[in-house]
């Protein structure tokens, strides 16, 4: 049973937990007592610290606004104008509070407003559906399109919009980056004719891809009467980060033992037979270790696109906050930076347990 639930701990890359398992069981109580203080009570202690710290700066900030906006008024109004200034804030009213970095308890309160703000949305996405059901289901016998809700996404929306779209650019980076890997990665004359090109391309900007994507697709869509937002939003994704597995497809597949390559060569295997049954399998570590960078590339760079290309996902949320410039705007951008980087995180660790199940490699990962 314990080596069992190990098992699926290191397969979930939830390996950490292995001592606190061991140490439940009755094993070797010293030395597992030892790594769950290294392997969890130290993560735990440095998570408290850090909102320690986090705490601290806030209200070191809060105090120093708060001094500025106290002594601008004195100077400018006089006393009595500073001492109203200065009850308003100690007051806690919100007209005069100090606009800088919230502190991780208004972090939690603006995130709970949002999912509240969720909840209440999908009410009115509920109800606007039921009352226009009769008039959709009339309007598609005619031909006609249905009555869409076209409220303001919630902020839940705005991060389905994000995953979908970063999918969208993932799965076009890979359609894109690895049949022409494996072609480049087959032969050295390709690789040579077109490594200029791609060192070219690969540094080039999101938001040069972008307006590249927007001039094209904007030329091809003009009697288009549908959002073309999404599009061009994946599009840009998935041309941003498809090179990291352009060029470890071609790597791998450039790289395979040349002991496989005879074994296809006394089967007599085809050309088809010997990249999908030799060299693809022997070039899987690397192509997974290319999509697993493409991935993360593709979420990093899609707040930037989906801000410029007005996609309603977390980047668009995170632009029209900062311009919004209301009292809790600070509190639900490092709301959306921290979902930001957990669902970095969690497509890491996905992409990360797929190249385990696939490759059958042991090691744990970084």
């Amino acid at each position: 049973m314990k080596d069992s639930i190990i098992k699926v701990l290191r397969f979930i890359g939830l390996g950490f937990l292995e001592p606190l398992v061991r140490l439940a069981s009755g094993e070797d109580s010293k030395k597992n007592t030892i790594e769950v203080l290294k392997k969890i009570i130290a993560p735990i202690a440095s998570v408290l610290l850090f909102l320690g710290v986090w705490y601290t700066g806030s209200k070191s900030l809060y105090n120093t606004e708060a001094n500025y906006k106290i002594e601008k008024t004195l100077k400018d109004q006089g006393q009595a104008e500073a001492d109203k200034v200065k009850a308003c804030i100690e007051s806690g009213d919100s007209s005069c509070q100090p606009n800088t970095l919230p502190s991780p308890s208004q972090v939690w309160a603006s995130f709970l407003v949002l999912l509240e703000d969720h909840k209440e949305i999908s009410k009115d996405k509920a109800a606007f559906k039921e009352k226009t059901a009769t008039l959709n289901e009339k309007r598609v016998a005619q031909g006609k399109d249905p009555i869409t809700y076209t409220g303001r996404p919630s902020f839940v929306d705005q991060i389905k919009t994000s995953i979908k779209t970063v999918f969208a650019g993932f799965l076009l980076a890979l359609l894109i980056a690895t049949p022409i890997g494996i072609i480049i990665g087959l032969s050295d004359t390709l690789r040579t004719s077109f490594n200029w090109l791609i060192q070219i391309l690969k540094p080039v900007s999101p938001v040069v891809w972008l307006l590249l994507v927007f001039m094209i697709v904007k030329t091809l869509t003009k009697d288009s009467t549908g959002d073309t937002s999404f599009v061009i939003s994946f599009i840009s994704v998935g041309l941003c980060s498809m090179w990291a597995t352009l060029v470890n497809t071609a790597m791998g597949v450039s790289t395979v033992d040349q002991d496989y390559l005879n074994v296809a060569k006394v089967l007599k295997l085809g050309t088809f037979q010997k990249i999908f049954k030799v060299i693809l399998p022997a070039s899987l570590p690397l192509i997974f270790t290319g999509l697993r960078i493409t991935l993360s590339v593709a979420w990093m760079v899609l707040i930037a696109i989906e801000l410029l290309a007005q996609s309603p996902g977390l980047g668009s949320f995170v632009w029209e906050e900062f311009q919004n410039g209301a009292m809790d705007s600070n509190s639900k951008i490092i709301v959306a930076m921290f979902v930001i980087g957990f669902i970095g995180f969690l497509l890491d660790r996905i992409m990360l347990t797929i190249q385990k199940f696939i490759s059958f490699d042991k090691n744990e990962g970084i």
